[in-house]
């Protein structure tokens, strides 16, 4: 997690009006998308897919009731940095990067904005029988675990029962002096301790949210009839921080405490997601190899040493409403970039989001400007127009594949008066840049770890 932020309920999606099939190099928007839907997509993903929500979207209520983040815009954006400045003090500059070289199960996987440390939510079971929890799911995070009962320190307010292991035949805690104690050092950065016999963990993420409690073996049921024995968990009896009503994290990191890893026998560590264009539908994250769509474009994957859990990629260029971008390949290769479920906007070096800025700008003079929002600071105010045509922006990776932002993921609407470019600039060139879930948005994200490639795939929640 590392602190992941969530996605604002406000980043809605905006309906495309086509003309004649027209491939433009402009969105041409109706401004009355902006308003988010009151009502949940009544489509369901496909079977053994874990559902995506937006905690904070109509589809949310089905499962947090009618309890909302109160966050605001400037919390939020404000918790976001807190996400990607987590990111950017674990990563030592100057370090090279390297290439790394069953059944599928399908989870229904929502939007979560209210999670300060993810954005999009899953429903597992947990125990025997099985209780259902709803925790955020994070690609830049090992460690599984969810709130349990007793609350010996204490739990944060969640939505639903916080999960009692008493009450579960199949929950064993892990022993102090077993290898697999050993495995949660690199995992949570902080040493495991021991109480009563048992292994405890403790993880500190980068906004000054903690999980702390014993590491224990239980079992995980997904989609109601995938049944996973034995996994390595987090019963977190001391938690505090910015998780929103969510019970929990399942981390999707790389490392031997991921669930990834864990199930690499049964997944053959390959998953993918696809994170829905508005709160109102529903995404999927699939555990497995076979794919959703066909036509997937693959991108090596690489290796950072100061940041091993996470998903390298090279970007060889960006293009802004059908213009390649003049940027100098140093720029990112100095830099470096990772593709993370759990920051929200994207962040680029400052010399690519300089020239991001200038192209954009430059192609929306017609429309007068607003107030900056937060680290958004390239705002405009729609009011008045029924329809604005915002540049289409590509970003393109090594290999020879491209992802078209979609137009829910160019602009963070705050409200019709401040529509801002949903990217921002680090302040240190060598500092990485981050892809966030914003802008993946609609594709399908392929992990394949034994590949060691990033797959990319359009209209990969359809």
């Amino acid at each position: 997690m590392s602190s992941s932020p969530l996605l604002p309920f406000s980043i809605v999606a905006l309906t495309i009006l086509l003309f004649g099939g027209c491939h433009c190099s402009h969105h041409t928007i109706t401004v009355q998308t902006l308003i988010p839907s009151s009502a949940c997509s009544s489509e369901e993903v496909a079977h053994q897919s874990l559902k995506v929500f937006h905690s904070e979207g109509p589809c949310a209520e089905r499962t947090f009731g009618e309890q909302k983040s109160e966050s605001s815009h400037l919390e939020f954006l404000t918790r976001d940095e807190h996400r990607a400045e987590s990111l950017r003090q674990r990563r030592n500059a100057a370090v090279p990067r390297t290439q790394r070289s069953a059944r599928p199960v399908v989870i229904p996987a929502r939007s979560g904005i209210a999670l300060g440390t993810g954005n999009y939510v899953v429903t597992l079971g947990i125990g025997t029988p099985k209780k259902d929890v709803t925790v955020v799911f994070d690609t830049g995070s090992d460690l599984t675990w969810v709130q349990c009962e007793p609350c010996i320190g204490s739990c944060y307010a969640q939505q639903g029962p916080i999960f009692d292991p008493r009450n579960s035949t199949s929950y064993k805690n892990i022993s102090c002096d077993s290898p697999e104690c050993s495995d949660l050092i690199p995992a949570t950065g902080h040493n495991s301790g021991c109480s009563s016999g048992s292994c405890v963990y403790g993880v500190l993420y980068g906004d000054g949210s903690f999980s702390v409690g014993f590491y224990a073996q239980e079992t995980i049921t997904l989609q109601g009839t995938e049944i996973l024995a034995g996994v390595k968990i987090g019963c977190g009896t001391h938690n505090k921080g910015l998780f929103g009503l969510s019970a929990g994290l399942l981390g999707l990191g790389r490392a031997e405490v991921s669930l990834v890893s864990q199930t690499a026998s049964k997944y053959k560590r390959v998953f993918s997601y696809c994170l829905p264009s508005n709160p109102s539908n529903l995404g999927y994250l699939r555990l497995g190899s076979t794919p959703r769509i066909s036509r997937i474009g693959y991108t090596p994957m690489l290796t950072d040493a100061s940041l091993p859990s996470f998903y390298f990629v090279e970007i060889v260029g960006i293009t802004v409403g059908g213009q390649k971008l003049s940027i100098p390949g140093s720029v990112f290769s100095t830099a470096g970039a990772i593709f993370d479920s759990g920051t929200v906007i994207t962040r680029l070096p400052p010399a690519a989001y300089a020239a991001m800025r200038t192209a954009f700008r430059e192609q929306l003079t017609m429309y007068p400007t607003a107030p900056a929002l937060s680290i958004l600071d390239t705002c405009y105010n729609f009011t008045g127009y029924d329809i604005v045509s915002i540049p289409k922006i590509s970003f393109n990776f090594r290999g020879n594949v491209s992802l078209d932002v979609h137009v829910s993921g160019i602009l963070y609407v705050a409200k019709i008066s401040q529509a801002c470019l949903a990217f921002a600039g680090n302040e240190n060139p060598s500092s990485v840049a981050i892809i966030g879930n914003a802008q993946q948005k609609t594709y399908q994200v392929v992990y394949d770890l034994a590949r060691g490639a990033i797959g990319l795939g359009a209209g990969g929640c359809s």
